[in-house]
């Protein structure tokens, strides 16, 4: 019995001291192990900088839309009150002998309307004595005229309007055949 005990227990030392040499890695391993995580690093580097990258387009993607519907929402919003502005020219050109308190009172609202588009970058253009233009201008109209060119804007029925630089609303005139 002591001889089997002997070779239990010197079993047991080898099998403890191989299992203590798996864990080891030779230097060559080693390397060979470093440079499998360095490329996984770098992948992964890579990855983040493309989703990072990604990410920036979309917020700048996002801006611009959020931009554009913005700028949308304002143009609603502003031709109505250009349709407002030209009902109260109208008004003042008919209310000409009416009482003064009324005229005043529609002058004020008139020159506060212009304030407001003012405001925001609205400004009127003026096309009588142009030439007619099809960006800026709809000829809903022709009159014959010996004073003017074929071709020229000889009444704004309806101002047009820009916004910035952009049309907001053309012109309708009458031009010259």
């Amino acid at each position: 019995m002591a001889i089997d005990n002997r070779h239990s227990r010197k079993d047991a030392a080898v099998l403890t001291a191989s299992e203590d040499n798996r864990g080891l890695l030779s230097p060559a391993d080693l390397t060979g192990e470093i440079e499998v995580l360095r490329e996984e690093l770098r992948k992964e580097r890579d990855r983040n900088l493309r989703t990072l990258a990604d990410f920036k387009n979309y917020r700048r993607h996002i801006e611009r839309e959020g931009n554009r519907l913005a700028e949308g929402g304002k143009r609603e919003i502003l031709l109505p009150l250009i349709g407002i502005i030209d009902d109260l020219e109208k008004a003042l050109k008919w209310a000409g002998g009416a009482e003064r308190p009324v005229m005043e009172g529609l002058q004020n609202i008139y020159q506060k309307l212009l304030a407001l588009l003012e405001a925001q970058e609205v400004r009127s253009f003026e096309s009588q004595g142009r030439a007619f233009t099809p960006d800026l201008h709809e000829a809903v109209a022709l009159a014959k005229s010996d004073d003017v060119e074929q071709g020229t804007v000889v009444e704004d029925l309806r101002r047009g309007y820009l916004w910035r630089s952009e049309l907001l609303r053309p012109a309708q005139v009458r031009v010259a055949e």
